[in-house]
Formats: C-alpha cells, structure tokens, sequence
C-alpha cells in the first residue's frame, strides 16, 4: 500500500512579488515532494495565495484599486514565479476562490456547531475620522516594553505582543488621528481548550522539527494559550456564516490555514481522488507543513487546534519544516532598502538551476544565510559548470563516440550509487537537505575522479574494451544523477533523460541502454 503524504507550502500575501527569501522558505516543500514521487509514494503538494487580510487592502488603498484586483494580479505574478522556479505543486490555488470559501464557512459552522467559537464584547482600537474599527496592523503606538514607534500587531524591535491596554494612545495610520477605545462583537476561537492537546502532540511528533520550530511552539504552550478573535471588521474576505455577522469577515488565518485542506479536496475532486487520504487518521498520512519561521505557530498550533475542533478524525500535522531568514548582501531584505528584488527577474537573468542549488546548498536552513550575486557566481561556475556540467560534457561528447558502448558497469561505482542513493535519501527524510545535496555532489566528484584516472582519451587508443567500460560506466553514473538530483535541479535532470532517453524518474539504481545514441548533446549548465 502507497504512503500517503501531505506536503503544504506556506500561502504568500498578494500584496507584492515573491522575493529570493519566499523561495528559500518554501523550496523545501518541492524537495520532499519530488523525492517521496521518486520513492512511489502518494503525494499531494499543495498551496496558493493568500488573498484576504490587512495587508491587501492596505496595498489596494495606496493604488486607489479594487482589492480583488491586487489580489488577482499577485495570485498570477506568484503562481509564474513558483512556475519559473520548477515548483511541482499538485495544485497553487488562492483562497478567493468559491470553493474555498464555501468549504471554511462549512468548517467554520462546524467549529462553532461543536462549541468552540463564542462570542465576546471588548474594547478595540476605533478611529472617528474613518469611522471604523481598526485591526492592529492600522494601528501605531509606542512599544510599552521598548519604547520603538511600531504596529500594534506586534513590536518590530522586540517581538512584544501589545495589549488592548497599550493601544490606548495609538494613531490610526490611514489617517495620523488618535484613536479611542470602543466596545465591539467579535467571535473567538477557544484555543486555550486545546493546551493540553497540543503539548501532548509536539512531545510525540517534534523528533525532526527543526530547533526554531520546538522553541517557538513550546514558547507560546509555556505562557498558556490564548483564544484568539476570529471575525473582523473588513468588506474584503470571507463572510461569516452566523446572523448577526453579516458586516464582519473571517480573521485570514483561520481561513489560510485551512486552505490546505480546501486545496487537498479540490484537487482530489478534479482527479478522482480521495481527500482524505491524505487528511484522516485512518489513512495514516504523513503532512509536511513548510514556511519560514515567522509562520511557526499558525502551523504547529492554530492549524493543528483547528483540525481538533472539527471533531472528525483529523490526522494532525506530523513535522514542521520552518526555516530561517535570507540576507541579501548581509541586510536584511526590506522593500525601504530596495534589495527585495523580485525572485522572478532573478531567475529569468541567472537561470533556474543555479539559483535552486545554490539555495538549498547556501540557504536558510538552519540559521539566517546571506545572498550574494558573486556567491551565486561561485556556485554556478564551480560546482554546477566545472564539475557536473562537464562530467556530462566529456562523458556524453567524447570524441567520435557516436552511443553508449557496450561496457561493464564498474562494481565499486555501481556501489557508490547505490550509497548515495541510500544516504541522499535518508538526509531528505532527516530534513537535511544542504547535507543531501552535499552527498550528491560527492557523486559527481567521485564520477570525475574516476574519469581522470581510467584516462579515456588514452584507453580508446590502447584498449578499447577498457574505454567501452569506463564510457559505460560514466553513463551510468550521469544516468542516476538524473534521479538523485531530481529533489534539487529537476530542469538539468530532464535534460539528462532527454539525451538518454530515460522515460521514468526513480529512487533506484538504473542504466542507460547500451547502443543508444548520442545526439543533440548540449552544455547541462553555462558560465556566468
């Protein structure tokens, strides 16, 4: 019986182009899903753009637009840059689609139907001048615990969560008015019911988490979890389906999160599928969810108390895959210092496969990394050009080789391969993916060591045999390399079962069929 796995990439805002940093938190999710194809499994990879929230109608008010206009035109610019990038999504959806919002309003009712949404009258931050209240990324204060200017959501020099308390002298930001505190309906979610849930959960399933994703996690279960409001004031998102909240809408992310399993179902409709294959215990499915570590707690506690409180077999999500941030050129990326540089004009200028490996071989995997274009260079002109690009050259464009001899596979190569097979896998499955990368280079290394030492050139003069072999034996090595380095630089290794005709991709030792020709061959990577 085929593994069920799971795979979420964490929903972009569409409120900007996706940045170097974007595809460095979720090029992860890529990784495991092309690895455990590889491996036969069943595989769903699943996400999209999140279109709802403050953070598009802020970028609609500045454009004097419609905020279904900005979200519909991130959702495209997303979508070709994850495209570009060799993001094999089963489906990269966006949560202003019907059927995503008929199925959170279902989800949403059935929270509230089991008992765990009520309702709750507090203050909350209202501007006269807008006449309207205003969530806390609208609102600016003073930082009681640092005294630095910021957004009420929280403190952007030390991280500290303001109270309805500290917002009382805050100033609208839309308008620079001061703000007074009002009475005002809202429903909240009683997360606080799921505390001990969710510590029972982490303490079983945070084996492979990465340190950020524990400390982050067992940081808010410490201090006690608080039930958080989930309806707004806002006419952009997703209605509530309770009267008398006809003029609110539903807090994003409650909405986002759940859009993994509004994705799950839709695609599963389109293929025939069944959905809960990859969502309920009974299937035992394995879920991924990866994103950067500013998303930690909406996946490792929100996400998991939402599936507790549907009360219907919800398998929970097994490992967190955060990563760190990515510097450009030692800063932090910031639209202010202009180095945000859209990952679409990067990739369309340097090419795919450089920038795949050298992010997941230089990236932010398990502390904040820094970008360099001359890195890059490095990368490229280095590792991919000199060693794998002209293992493939020589190899496959030997002088006056015309197809693939009839040689020996060489029984300490044929060895190797299959280590490295092993190896590459279980680092993939550990979530070390700059150490799997590591190893598979290692192969390419050894392939070109090997090269050097059986001395072709010499052997086609002096024993043909012996150059049949090596020739062989070099072709099968390049051949597996198209396997290994799937997960990675999927766009070079279709290149390479083009000129071998490979019709499959596997997790298995394979060879080249011997007598093939050899045509059309051209430069796997060029020089920068």
């Amino acid at each position: 019986m085929s593994k069920n796995i799971l795979i979420g990439g964490a929903w972009p805002y569409a409120n900007s182009d996706l940045h170097l940093g974007h595809i460095a938190g979720l090029i992860s999710g890529d990784i495991l899903a092309r690895y455990f194809r590889a491996k036969g499994y069943n595989v769903m990879f699943v996400s999209g753009t999140d279109c709802h929230g403050t953070p598009i109608t802020e970028r609609a008010k500045k454009e004097h637009k419609n905020p279904k206009d900005i979200a519909e035109y991130y959702h495209k610019r997303d979508k070709e840059t994850l495209e570009k990038f060799d993001f094999s999504y089963d489906l990269y959806t966006n949560t202003d689609t019907e059927f995503h919002k008929q199925e959170v309003m279902r989800i949403f009712k059935k929270i509230y139907d089991n008992g765990y949404i009520y309702e709750k009258i507090e203050p909350q931050a209202f501007c006269e001048k807008c006449n309207k209240f205003l969530s806390d990324r609208e609102l600016q204060i003073s930082c009681p615990k640092c005294g630095q200017t910021t957004k009420a959501e929280q403190c952007d020099n030390c991280q500290y969560v303001p109270t309805i308390e500290d917002m009382k002298d805050g100033i609208c930001l839309e308008c620079g008015s001061k703000i007074v505190l009002r009475d005002n309906k809202n429903l909240y979610l009683e997360l606080s019911k799921f505390q001990r849930d969710i510590e029972n959960y982490v303490k079983e399933n945070d084996t492979l988490w990465r340190v950020n994703a524990k400390n982050e996690t067992n940081k808010y279960l410490s201090q006690g979890l608080v039930d958080r409001a989930v309806t707004r004031d806002l006419d952009w998102g997703v209605d509530i389906p309770l009267e008398g909240y006809e003029s609110k809408k539903m807090y994003v992310w409650i909405e986002a999160v759940l859009g993994y399993i509004t994705a799950t179902m839709k695609k599963c409709e389109e293929t025939g599928q069944n959905w809960e294959e990859f969502w309920k215990e009974e299937y035992n499915p394995t879920i991924y969810m990866v994103h950067g570590k500013d998303n930690i707690v909406f996946h490792s506690i929100i996400l998991n108390s939402l599936l507790l409180a549907m009360k219907e077999n919800y398998h929970l999500v097994n490992t967190i895959v955060s990563s760190e941030y990515l510097n450009i050129n030692d800063e932090k990326i910031s639209k202010s210092k202009g180095n945000g540089i859209p990952a679409i004009e990067l990739v369309e200028q340097y090419g795919v496969d450089p920038l795949r490996f050298h992010l997941i071989n230089n990236g932010p995997e398990k502390k904040d990394s820094n970008f360099t274009i001359d890195s890059l260079i490095a990368t490229n002109n280095g590792e991919l050009l000199n060693k794998f690009g002209n293992l493939v050259n020589r190899t496959l464009k030997f002088k006056e080789l015309e197809e693939i001899p009839d040689g020996k596979l060489d029984s300490n190569i044929k060895e190797k391969i299959e280590e490295t097979y092993k190896l590459v896998g279980e680092s993939i499955e550990k979530l070390e993916f700059k150490e799997a990368s590591d190893i598979a280079m290692d192969l390419v290394e050894t392939a070109n060591k090997y090269y050097d030492e059986q001395k072709p050139w010499i052997q086609k003069k002096e024993n043909i045999e012996e150059f049949n072999n090596t020739i062989y034996t070099c072709s099968v090595i390049i051949a597996n390399l198209a396997n290994i380095f799937e997960p990675f630089m999927p766009n070079a290794c279709q290149k390479i079962r083009n000129y071998l005709q490979i019709n499959e991709k596997s997790w298995s030792l394979i060879e080249p069929e011997k007598g093939l020709k050899l045509e059309n061959i051209e430069p796997l990577f060029t020089r920068i």
